[in-house]
């Protein structure tokens, strides 16, 4: 009875748990190449006496700012490995038209491609429509500019190493940094694309933010209105992370960040004084002026790797070579160049520094910059465990440092001090620390409107969305999309898992709203739907959540490290709260009541079963010695 008892139970409870998990949940129907590098485009002859005079017009300017100075605070985007560099928002126009663009040092313009361009690749982001922005002016024509064939308008025009260019017209307009920016809009100059070659043409991004030294670098341009302080900084994510924080403006450093000299006069790009480098606390053996060539030690954000003059390459390939000598050398993921790699060191990047060594940049001051293994490895696209050096042979005498270098690194670019800082820190949760949470929000509409209600322009308005659907009484019950992955090696299959820890990172929500609903394979591709439900304390996603959610999904902002390969979100839908009925409302309530009666019922049948069945036992007992009643003898059969 017990046991029947115990049966009828479990199979009671399995059916109401079936019935509670219908009613609650949804029934959801890269190729390695060598990243892009943006290396330096060479100045007009009298580029030097500009900046001599602008450096001490600056520095008398410094001595006015106040230390309260508001500064334009800004997310990084993208992987430097997986697409060559990191990107940030930056919105032009009244109202604001938005626009993904490459964090470059080495660039003294910023550009975006214009709807008149004749020749302009497809990018992130629709081009810029100057007759749409109530505050666009054209740069006139003047003797300080060159200009278009009809004399009328001002035009530049940049030339890279790697054979790339843009070329267009000069425009002003109004320059939003995003609603997490103190700076408030600001009008600048910026070029208006009509032509580019090159990986320019072919990339994502659809331009390039310039932070050079230059009268049309955005920096110079804040800087000679006064409006931010003559510094700048940027804080690359780690190895498989991504993402990042950039700062327009005076920081504090913090009180062990390590300083270099930079000399402005010395190149039109930003340097340092690096003097020698360690290998495993060993100096590698070189001539003290190896990294004073040409430009000297040149840093440039929009570079991927570094290079190195051939004598300092070769003796710190040697070096690491000599100290990772157990490892198994492996060819390299492009068969185009010889990188030198080396296998059977795990996956797990925390674990690199305890097989590869330390490198340090030792300063002309005596302060040594620490490099971590992923400061100069990068991972292997197609072997597991392995890694290349990301640390290669220049052509030329320059020392060039480029993104990889300074990956987990606050770089400081303190222009009004000339010098430049290094601080070692996570990038990836620096956005968190120093509280730029959460993404960057649609730029301030500028316009003469006077309706402060509105919530975003309805520029930003998602596909698939009205602009008046976020705001009022609509409640978002979950958020849908579909990712299709390919991988190039049929050995790594992509470990979902993981990857749904780094969606909720990148849409920066709970870990448990990240379900996988389904997955459909053939062959190395895979398209996965993936679905982001409320907190585990909610009915419903929050407009503000849901609202950044959309738009990093709208815009393809998430990020995940090469080793997932090529991958691309296919379509996303956002679902209404579901109204519940009365019943789906208090089914848990009943299915408890409805429980607690059976187990109640059950035991009291149970009890009454047992007290019986010792009620039956008792009465049919007799004592030893009773009189048995006598029976009829049946008689022999003979």
């Amino acid at each position: 009875m017990a046991r029947t008892w115990f049966h009828l139970t479990s199979s009671v409870l399995i059916v109401c748990s079936v019935l509670w998990f219908h009613l609650s949940t949804v029934n959801a129907k890269h190729h390695h190449r060598r990243p892009m590098v943006l290396p330096l485009h060479l100045s007009s002859r009298n580029h030097s006496l500009h900046r001599h005079v602008d450096n001490l017009r600056r520095h008398l300017q410094q001595s006015e700012f106040s230390r309260s100075t508001p500064n334009a605070r800004m997310r990084l985007y993208d992987d430097l490995l997986s697409n060559g560099y990191y990107t940030t928002r930056l919105w032009i126009g009244t109202p604001p038209q938005e626009f993904a663009l490459i964090v470059d040092t080495g660039s003294t313009v910023t550009y975006v491609p214009c709807s008149s361009c004749a020749q302009c690749g497809k990018h992130q982001d629709p081009r810029f429509q100057p007759d749409l922005s109530s505050t666009y002016q054209p740069v006139k024509c003047n003797p300080s500019c060159n200009c278009d064939d009809e004399q009328k308008q001002c035009t530049y025009d940049r030339r890279y190493a790697e054979m790339s260019s843009s070329s267009g017209v000069l425009g002003e307009d109004v320059v939003s940094f995003g609603n997490e920016s103190e700076l408030v809009p600001q009008r600048a100059v910026f070029g208006c694309e009509n032509m580019e070659t090159g990986d320019l043409y072919s990339q994502r991004a659809d331009g390039i933010i310039g932070l050079g030294r230059g009268r049309l670098s955005i920096v110079d341009q804040l800087v000679d209105k006064s409006v931010i302080g003559d510094s700048f900084s940027l804080c690359y994510g780690g190895m498989d992370v991504g993402g990042g924080a950039m700062v327009l403006g005076n920081i504090t450093p913090p009180p062990d960040m390590v300083f270099s000299h930079s000399d402005p006069f010395r190149s039109p790009y930003y340097n340092i004084e690096l003097k020698a480098m360690h290998v495993a606390g060993k100096p590698l053996k070189l001539h003290p002026g190896i990294f004073d060539g040409r430009h000297g030690t040149v840093l440039d954000s929009g570079t991927t790797y570094a290079y190195l003059p051939k004598a300092a390459f070769v003796a710190f390939r040697d070096a690491i070579i000599r100290e990772v000598h157990f490892l198994k050398r492996v060819h390299g993921p492009d068969p185009n160049y010889d990188d030198i790699c080396f296998s059977g060191a795990g996956r797990d990047v925390s674990q690199l520094a305890k097989i590869f060594p330390e490198v340090e940049m030792v300063f002309n001051n005596g302060k040594k910059l620490l490099l971590s293994p992923e400061n100069y490895l990068f991972r292997h696209t197609k072997v597991s465990g392995a890694y290349c050096l990301g640390i290669f042979q220049n052509a030329e005498a320059t020392t060039l440092l480029g993104g990889i270098v300074v990956r987990n690194t606050l770089v400081t670019y303190d222009r009004g001090n000339d010098r430049i800082g290094f601080w070692k820190t996570n990038c990836s949760e620096l956005w968190r620390r120093v509280q730029f949470s959460g993404a960057p929000a649609p730029a301030p509409l500028v316009s003469q409107s006077k309706d402060t209600n509105m919530e975003i322009p309805p520029a930003l308005a998602p596909s698939g969305l009205l602009p008046n659907v976020l705001p009022g009484s609509f409640r978002i019950g979950f958020i849908t999309f579909d990712m299709s992955i390919s991988t190039n090696d049929s050995n790594l299959k992509p470990n979902f898992k993981e990857l749904a820890e780094l969606i909720s990172q990148e849409l920066e929500v709970d870990k448990s709203q990240v379900r996988l609903l389904n997955i459909t394979s053939k062959g190395n591709d895979f398209l996965v739907r993936w679905g982001i439900f409320p907190a585990a304390s909610a009915n419903y996603i929050s407009n503000t959540t849901a609202l950044s959610i959309i738009l990093r999904l709208r815009d393809h902002r998430m990020q995940f490290p090469e080793r997932f390969g090529n991958y691309k979100l296919v379509e996303w839908n956002a679902e209404p709260q579901r109204k519940m009925t009365w019943w789906q409302h208090h089914f848990l309530a009943l299915v408890l009541g409805f429980v607690t009666t059976l187990i109640l019922g059950l035991s009291a049948i149970g009890i009454w079963l047992v007290h019986r069945h010792r009620q039956q036992a008792i009465s049919a007992y007799e004592p030893v010695g009773a009189p048995i009643p006598e029976q009829e003898l049946q008689p022999l059969q003979s």
